[in-house]
């Protein structure tokens, strides 16, 4: 005899997967998934997931976290089929790297991963990367329309590119401004939306290279972010020349410690939900909220100049992000005022400095002269005002590397 008291309970549906090669080699990241989701979870293989995506099981996945450390860059191919094949059953993928080459990290978070979080797992990250993830899921249809719907209607993916100097003087600002108007009109036939914001509450040029006006309606908006809707970041926009969307620095000078990471988080959400990329022109200082846009970038350009002052402040850099565990992969240290090809001591002197520094320069961006000097004063991008200066040529080059890459993945999607 049989009675309704001696069923099993059904077991409670897999909210998430961690795929690895091997589960063990990340205890922490055992620890935070059972904190997250209880026993709500399970673990795949690299091969394995590939055939569970296919199962009906699979669509009651809300995310995964690959978790990968350097012994597997040799199966790139195969990551980037899976996170491939989860963005197209609608997974989410937190990816989790440790001691990852920036090459093989950056080609994995282009195939589409929704979160990056480094290994050893910061204390509440996994959790908060989560979150992360619910409130892009939560977010109305209309915030994610196609790029080519009405308005400022855009992807929910923008890539957010930000700029930050390691010394004054050393052309971020510069290179923020020029590489935004050349993503904007990189491609004549589909040009993307861009638009770039100036997180220079104090010194912020941005208004002065494009030669906007500094509206009163950007201080109102960092004053209130909650309250931002469509309506008001619109407003809170500038345009110049109809091609390029401009978050001007407030009127006034206000403390760096007026924004809080929430309130720069509903700006960059707000961005990005709206445009192709974003550029950000980060001020020179590190503040709390840098740790909110260095986590949300794609890449975060740093530039610094052949001198002792941006040596001993890339070295400081590096230890403050290490000390707090963030993703210094994300770093790509662009040279200003580069040598010249046939300036062999030059160049020599730019090994050197990788080699004290251990780190790689990714951009050599030339001397322009007194052209980005004039540029600068008269409010106009080098395009516009000097097209064959040497360091627009390679900030235009610069563009049609990360548009074309941007192009490709998509097109891989």
């Amino acid at each position: 005899m049989t009675s309704s008291s001696t069923h099993m309970p059904e077991p409670s549906p897999i909210r998430a997967c961690t795929i690895s090669r091997d589960v063990q080699n990340f205890d922490l990241l055992i620890e935070d998934m059972e904190t997250a989701l209880g026993e709500n979870w399970g673990d795949l293989g690299f091969s394995e997931a590939l055939a569970f995506f296919n199962q009906p099981e699979a669509k009651a996945l809300e995310f995964v976290a690959i978790a990968i450390d350097e012994s597997d860059e040799d199966d790139l191919v195969m990551l980037g089929e899976i996170i491939g094949l989860a963005n197209a059953k609608g997974i989410k993928v937190i990816l989790i790297a440790e001691d990852v080459s920036p090459a093989a990290l950056h080609q994995l978070l282009r195939k589409g991963a929704d979160e990056f979080v480094p290994y050893p797992l910061p204390e509440g990250e996994l959790e908060a990367a989560i979150d992360r993830l619910k409130r892009i899921a939560e977010r109305p249809a209309a915030a994610v329309a196609g790029r080519h719907a009405p308005g400022l209607e855009a992807p929910a993916d923008g890539v957010l590119l930000a700029v930050q100097g390691l010394a004054g003087g050393t052309g971020a600002t510069t290179l923020a401004v020029n590489l935004a108007w050349e993503l904007a009109t990189v491609d004549k036939k589909d040009p993307p939306r861009v638009c770039i914001l100036d997180f220079g509450l104090q010194n912020g040029t941005v208004a002065t290279y494009l030669d906007l006006p500094r509206r009163e309606t950007v201080f109102e908006m960092w004053s209130d972010t909650e309250a931002v809707d469509d309506d008001v970041f619109r407003q809170a926009l500038t345009q110049f020349e109809e091609k390029l969307s401009v978050l001007t620095a407030p009127p006034d000078i206000l403390p760096l410690d007026m924004l809080t990471p929430d309130d720069v988080q509903r700006i960059l959400d707000q961005a990005r939900r709206r445009f192709d990329y974003v550029v950000v022109d980060m001020p020179s200082t590190l503040v709390q909220w840098t740790e909110t846009v260095l986590t949300n970038a794609q890449v975060y350009f740093t530039t610094l100049e052949l001198d002792m002052r941006s040596a001993q402040n890339a070295i400081r850099l590096k230890r403050a992000l290490r000390a707090e565990e963030l993703p210094i992969e994300r770093l790509r240290f662009c040279l200003n005022r580069a040598p010249k090809f046939t300036d062999l001591q030059g160049k020599s002197r730019v090994k050197r400095l990788c080699e004290s520094l251990e780190i790689s320069i990714e951009v050599l961006l030339p001397d322009g002269g007194r052209p980005v000097t004039q540029a600068g004063d008269h409010g106009q991008p080098l395009a516009l005002s000097a097209g064959k200066n040497p360091l627009r040529k390679e900030i235009a080059k610069l563009a049609g590397s990360l548009h074309q890459l941007s192009k490709r993945e998509a097109e891989a999607a």
